[in-house]
């Protein structure tokens, strides 16, 4: 298989095609929901170009919802993230909204013949929770969650991602395509030129891929110390999770779930990346290492180790893909042939071809 024509990755008539056919099409990452922990609490979101809130109920279940007033669309919450009180309330003329999204409170309404409260609830997406991963859709047809996700609803039940908590967060700048980040993360036949640290702790081809086709893509490889871990000088940074054995404790399993979210399961930890996209050539991600709560209350719990290889390792990717990203910009370029060692940044790209109705 070739590589994707150059105009997939700089053309803003493209870019914009993706807004329709991809982004408002599959589901998207949107946070995680320890963000909004207890009843009242929220936390907002700005996926493509729709903000959003997800707002914990007075029946504890959290619910997102687009974050605008019915009333003249003003914004809700200006803030990351906070605590509403009993009801979510409009800064411009205080129409309020209960935690479940129904309008509760329209000053002066009664005085508007016809008016009925139950008719201007907050407007919500698809939406659906996966091990802690909250996920949107914006299609008015979106394909059912559990059917999106069938592939791993129990997959990783050992690693228990859901009850993990963050660490550190890191957040990148890249001057590339989106996809460029996709395909990059998906192989690595890249690794021993310029992933030298990781090299030494993971072999590029002591893996395997068990999710070959369509939406989430990837598999494990094989950390080479027995008990060993992916960090600066090769330890892992806590204890095993405590489900976790067998083979489970010597791999590192890599997915992506199309479009832009990265997950990395590791013994000790889970590794997230979340892409979003700016620009053609600009994309923001934003990674967050998670750890068991038993890890972190250890009076010797040290994660730096393992944040400082994969910051590096984060940076050396955006590197390269920047400087791909620079070399498409060339009219001399076509499509080149994906190596045996490239299957995943080809299952990859016939998933994005196929959310965009080409057939090449």
């Amino acid at each position: 298989m070739l590589t994707l024509d150059r105009r997939y990755f700089i053309s803003p008539d493209v870019f914009s095609e993706e807004t329709e056919k991809v982004f408002r099409e599959r589901w998207l990452y949107i946070g995680r929901a320890f963000q909004a922990a207890v009843d009242g609490d929220y936390f907002t979101a700005k996926i493509e170009d729709e903000s959003l809130i997800a707002l914990r109920g007075d029946d504890s279940e959290l619910r997102v919802f687009y974050n605008h007033c019915r009333h003249r669309g003003t914004l809700l919450a200006t803030e990351s993230s906070g605590h509403c009180g009993r009801h979510l309330t409009c800064p411009y003329h205080a129409w309020s909204y209960g935690r479940n999204g129904r309008l509760v409170g329209a000053p002066h309404m009664e005085e508007t013949p016809g008016f009925n409260k139950a008719n201007y609830p907050l407007k919500e997406p698809a939406q659906g929770i996966w091990d802690g991963g909250v996920f949107i859709n914006f299609s008015d047809t979106p394909e059912p969650f559990e059917q999106a996700f069938a592939p791993v609803l129990e997959k990783f039940a050992p690693w228990h991602v859901g009850e993990l908590q963050p660490t550190h967060r890191e957040e990148y700048d890249v001057a590339a395509n989106w996809k460029l980040i996709c395909q990059n993360y998906s192989e690595c036949y890249h690794c021993p030129i310029i992933h030298p640290a990781l090299e030494k702790l993971s072999h590029y081809r002591d893996t395997e891929n068990d999710l070959e086709k369509g939406a989430i893509l990837g598999g494990p490889m094989r950390i080479g110390a027995e008990g060993g871990g992916l960090s600066r000088g090769g330890q892992r940074s806590a204890p095993p999770l405590p489900d976790l054995s067998g083979d489970e404790l010597q791999r590192a399993y890599y997915y992506v779930f199309f479009p832009t979210f990265f997950i990395s399961l590791q013994p000790d930890f889970v590794l997230t990346h979340h892409l979003q996209r700016v620009a053609p050539d600009h994309t923001r991600i934003t990674c967050e290492w998670l750890y068991h709560p038993d890890a972190i209350a250890m009076t010797d719990f040290d994660p730096q180790p393992t944040v400082d290889l994969w910051d590096e390792i984060n940076r050396q990717d955006w590197a390269v893909s920047e400087l791909t990203q620079k070399g498409l910009a060339s009219r001399a370029h076509t499509p080149g042939p994906y190596s045996s060692l490239e299957s995943m940044p080809a299952a990859f790209d016939r998933e994005y071809l196929k959310a965009m109705n080409v057939t090449e």
